[in-house]
């Protein structure tokens, strides 16, 4: 656990100096223990070292030796490190990213849309404008100019950027459905009743208007997944050593030229398949709740 958060380990294995090195030195110091062992037995900072086990195993192999093998599912970068390794952790940062990035946008989307249809008048020609100016600025130059500001950007400042730039979309869209709704006849009553307009527009309006703002929701989590492995692959990502799908990929294309293949083919599949699962769950979304598309036979 102390891989996720340093406080969540034992301190006894800082006092003892394992040095993450855990089986032999387990077996050790505490012969009486007992530990379940991950199926993989790999780590994403550091290589494994020849008989770590105690059981004269070989180590991580390094340089051009790192190829695919029983023991290095994914083979291995050039200084020994694992990619199977980097890559299971990498998963982490690449959903979190998706989820808390479009979750960011989501809010920031709809609270502006919502404002913006329900109000209507000046207040909605000035949020229109507005998004329309945020549209017309290219979003990863936008992104790479904000990122250019911090000193050394971290998984915070990623999530941070890439939800502030992609709320356009669910704005317009979430703006669409509020004029669509606000003369509705339950809207109507709300005010007859004296609700406040804040209560109309979150509490009657926009449970009935998410259903098409869940659609572009689906489509930004697997945008924001491809975005991030596109600015680590640049450099301006998540900063090493913190693995992730774009840094294996940005040392596969380093390396390219002395043949390690394996750097680019395994991060290339993780992020095509993700993406692509994402988008079907968009479109299985967009299927479900756009009449227009229903099967006449159903």
């Amino acid at each position: 656990m102390g891989y996720y958060y340093s406080g969540w380990e034992n301190p006894i294995f800082q006092k003892d100096k394992f040095r993450r090195v855990y089986p032999r030195n387990l077996k050790q110091k505490d012969p009486d223990s007992w530990a379940i062992w991950p199926l993989v037995y790999q780590d994403p900072y550091r290589p494994v070292r020849a008989n770590e086990w105690g059981l004269g195993e070989d180590g991580n192999p390094y340089d051009a030796q790192g190829s695919p093998s029983s023991l290095n599912l994914f083979g291995t970068y050039k200084t020994g490190f694992d990619i199977f390794a980097s890559m299971v952790h990498g998963t982490r940062i690449a959903l979190l990213v998706g989820f808390v990035s479009t979750g960011l946008s989501a809010l920031i989307g709809i609270c502006i849309g919502a404002i913006a249809g329900y109000l209507g008048g000046r207040v909605d020609i000035t949020l229109s404008r507005f998004i329309e100016v945020v549209m017309c600025v290219p979003s990863l130059v936008l992104i790479l100019a904000l990122l250019a500001v911090v000193e050394s950007p971290n998984i915070f400042h990623v999530m941070a950027v890439l939800g502030l730039t992609g709320w356009t979309g669910m704005a317009r869209l979430t703006r669409a459905e509020f004029l669509k709704l606000r003369e509705s006849e339950f809207v109507a009553a709300a005010r007859c009743l004296g609700a406040r307009p804040t209560r109309i527009m979150f509490r009657h309006i926009l449970p009935n208007s998410l259903a098409p703002v869940l659609v572009p929701i689906a489509f930004g989590i697997a945008a924001a997944i491809l975005v991030e492995a596109a600015l680590s692959l640049l450099g301006f990502g998540i900063s090493p050593p913190n693995p992730s799908w774009g840094t294996v990929l940005n040392s596969g294309r380093e390396k390219l030229q002395s043949g390690y293949w394996w750097q680019l083919l395994f991060p290339g599949i993780a992020i095509f398949l993700t993406v692509l699962a994402y988008n079907l769950i968009g479109e299985g979304l967009q299927e479900s709740t756009d009449p227009r598309l229903a099967d006449p036979r159903d």
